[in-house]
């Protein structure tokens, strides 16, 4: 984060009064830069793939976007720092409201114009290991006119949309919120994590 890491607290405490919080500038603009970069070299060489849904990956129309998984024992030198910071914010998360997150997982997700991502929630019905969700966005100079906001649904409130702005980071509780990707007139990436706990 551009802040210390005790600047956690107000991003802590509005998770526990909403389930969810947007914080802007969460990374520096040069991180952003370099992770867009390499999505967008990973999908030239086809090392992106169509995602899927489910824990056993089922295709459809539900979702349009391509996915890269990122590896923990060999992060690249673009993943290296937004892995660092996330880690951090773990840490901090779990000192400040006992949510027991015990890892991260998270990949490169690039939604070709006109995709979307269909409402869902983050937690399968047979594996409760994801906690909380998270979005990093990657987009520079984006309007609202180009779409491609993140929609949720908040139990008190019709819906939230988070326009996808680089270095806008984006937290909830990923059993607690349906949300849906809208489509967008132009390339949008980001990169989808989860903070999950241990179940066994």
């Amino acid at each position: 984060m551009r802040a210390p890491i005790d600047a956690i607290k107000p991003v802590a405490a509005e998770i526990e009064r909403a389930g969810y919080v947007v914080v802007q500038n969460f990374l520096e603009n040069s991180i952003c830069i370099a992770l867009a970069a390499e999505c967008r070299d990973l999908y030239a060489d086809r090392q992106l793939t169509p995602a899927a849904t489910g824990p056993h990956g089922t295709r459809g129309d539900i979702r349009g976007d391509h996915t890269f998984w990122f590896e923990a024992s060999a992060l690249t030198a673009a993943q290296e720092p937004y892995w660092l910071v996330m880690e951090a914010l773990r840490t901090a998360l779990n000192r400040e409201l006992l949510l027991g997150l015990d890892e991260l997982e998270a990949h490169h997700a690039l939604y070709p114009p006109g995709t979307r991502y269909a409402k869902h929630r983050d937690r399968f019905r047979d594996d409760d290991a994801r906690v909380l969700s998270s979005v990093l966005y990657l987009n520079p100079e984006w309007r609202k006119e180009n779409g491609g906001q993140l929609r949720l649904y908040p139990l008190q409130n019709p819906h939230v949309d988070i326009y996808p702005i680089t270095g806008t980071l984006v937290l909830f509780l990923s059993a607690e919120f349906e949300h849906e990707v809208m489509p967008a007139t132009r390339e949008r990436l980001s990169i989808a994590g989860w903070f999950r706990q241990r179940t066994s």
